[in-house]
């Protein structure tokens, strides 16, 4: 009998992208799977196979002898239909296809082959977000690596479980994961394992704002890619470097890197990375000063990310286009803030973060068992010093997904009024000053006497004066023409209502609104305020509020935050 299996452990978190071909060979090996599903052929599987095989997806020819069993037929096309799926971005028929093939593995009692199917659905509900499965799934993979003492296995799926906490944005678990994936990947001697490992070890390391030790890992990872002749990967440990390399603010160095790496990343149809490096060239143009630039790289991300439905990093684009756009298109910029607070409320959940703290217990208690096996056999005393040790762990990851549970609830709720709050600032901001207090200087005594007619001219004046500071009008004039009075009439009603001239009203209006953006939203700096108030110099900004409330905006913000508030960017 001629077949022989050849499901293997694949980089997987390393993101296997090979759409560098032309799309006919998807097409055919879509073509060919449909056919195997309605009729599981031997012919069909050696022909599906086969087109992988020119693809590059497989690396070796498989011809499958006519007396192959049916489920073995089915183990292996489908396997190799999820790797399929997962090379071509179509993650959910990945999922579909492993999860096809994973009760195969199990039941063949080949404990490598259920292995390399579950490092695979790890890497695929990662790259679906889905956290909770992936860890599961990494899990059992790493309890079966660790059986079978296999020193490249047992890295590469360590690697994957580092891979799953840095997509949940917990790198200090993931930092140990990789650590010891790289130490144990040492013994198997597999440089492309390694030059995967030093990869995550850059992200990982960027996560944590250690820069200098991420470029480290990341220009080790593309010596080793370079060595061995792996255009594509060579191109993503690029990237890595030029992340480190932004934030260390040698950006003529990111942006080489960067421009070194984008040709690669096109020609490979990377998708994924490219968005990534559309938004680290976006970073470098804008620190560089060259905004108009940085929009279009940072749109090109965007678009990027919305059909990969990646949410997490298209709300970096999105971040990117508002600080890219502020200056030359506030209202646009304002759209784009609004968007990422939509993102950046849905990414991570709270059942996400309990289920990886519980998974982080179990992971960490398993480990302990494992490590103390031999001991157990050798001194009772051990034994029980390691349970109480497993005990002080899972208390002490009880608190970390406590703590985890809390600052979540705390902060998606902060997302929640912030996105209301800008939300009004855009488009209701009669709602914020409904309170005549504020606009009349607290005059209480005034208001109290006001008629409800005069109310009610107040409040739309109010209202209109909102709009024409959006607008950046606020000349008395312009006002006056909106409310459809004349500019004497205006400072007639006025001065009636209030004893103020129609201006002084107006300066009253735009300082309140100041006052509450400075106390209400921490993210937006002084020069932002000043933007949002109609102001386009931030020295005569500061002058207004100055005169209006005895201090400067950034006294404002320390004396209402305790602490030291936001410069003032002139």
């Amino acid at each position: 009998m001629v077949h022989r299996y050849i499901i293997k452990r694949t980089l997987l978190a390393a993101a296997l992208l090979l759409a560098s071909h032309a799309p006919a060979w998807a097409q055919s090996a879509e073509s060919l799977l449909q056919q195997f599903d309605r009729q599981p052929t031997v012919a069909t599987a050696n022909r599906f196979l086969e087109t992988l095989r020119m693809a590059e997806i497989t690396d070796e020819t498989v011809i499958f002898s006519p007396d192959t069993p049916t489920d073995t037929l089915r183990l292996q096309v489908w396997y190799w239909a999820s790797e399929f799926f997962y090379a071509t971005h179509q993650y959910a028929k990945a999922a579909e296809y492993g999860k096809n093939a994973l009760p195969l593995s199990a039941a063949g009692n080949d404990r490598t082959i259920e292995a390399d199917c579950l490092n695979l659905l790890a890497a695929v509900h990662i790259r679906l977000a889905d956290f909770q499965a992936a860890a599961t799934y990494a899990k059992r993979c790493n309890e079966l690596d660790r059986q079978s003492g296999d020193p490249d296995k047992i890295s590469s799926s360590l690697n994957t479980l580092a891979g799953i906490y840095m997509g949940a944005r917990r790198p200090k678990e993931a930092e140990k994961y990789v650590l010891e994936g790289i130490k144990t990947c040492r013994a198997a001697g597999n440089p492309q394992r390694m030059a995967v490992l030093q990869g995550m070890a850059s992200e990982v390391y960027h996560a944590l704002g250690q820069e200098d030790t991420a470029l480290s890992y990341a220009e080790e990872a593309f010596r080793l890619e370079k060595q061995l002749g792996r255009k594509d990967k060579a191109a993503v440990r690029l990237t890595q470097m030029a992340a480190a390399l932004l934030h260390l603010k040698r950006t003529d160095e990111a942006r080489n890197a960067l421009q070194r790496a984008m040709p690669q990343l096109r020609a490979d149809n990377n998708l994924q990375s490219l968005g990534i490096a559309c938004n680290q060239m976006g970073g470098v143009c804008l620190a560089d000063g060259e905004a108009a630039e940085a929009v279009a790289y940072y749109r090109e991300a965007t678009d990027i990310f919305t059909r990969l439905k990646d949410g997490y990093n298209e709300s970096h684009a999105r971040l990117g286009l508002y600080n890219a756009l502020k200056e030359s298109d506030p209202q646009a910029a304002m759209r784009e803030m609004e968007r990422y607070r939509e993102l950046k409320d849905s990414i991570y959940d709270t059942e996400t973060a309990e289920a990886l703290g519980r998974h982080a217990a179990a992971l960490e208690n398993e480990q302990l068992q494992s490590d103390n096996a031999k001991a157990r056999a050798s001194s009772r005393r051990v034994t029980v010093a390691a349970a109480g040790l497993a005990a002080i762990l899972l208390l002490l990851a009880g608190g970390i997904w406590f703590f985890m549970r809390r600052r979540h609830s705390q902060q998606s709720r902060i997302n929640e009024e912030l996105s209301a709050d800008i939300t009004k600032l855009r488009e209701q901001y009669r709602l914020l000053h409904l309170q005549y207090d504020h606009a009349l200087g607290n005059r209480k005594d005034i208001i109290q006497g006001i008629k409800p007619t005069d109310r009610d001219f107040l409040e739309r004046a109010i209202s209109t004066i909102n709009e024409q500071i959006n607008a950046g009008q606020v000349d008395a004039a312009t006002i006056a023409a909106k409310l459809s009075l004349s500019p004497f009439q205006l400072r007639q009603r006025l001065g009636a209502i209030t004893g103020e001239k129609p201006q002084n009203f107006i300066q009253t209006v735009r300082m309140q609104r100041a006052r509450y953006l400075l106390g209400n939203h921490p993210e937006l700096n002084v020069t932002e305020v000043a933007r949002l108030c109609a102001y386009t110099d931030t020295s005569n900004f500061t002058r207004a509020f100055r005169k209006a409330f005895g201090i400067t905006p950034s006294q404002y913000l320390e004396e209402r935050n305790g602490t030291v508030g936001t410069k003032e960017k002139n």
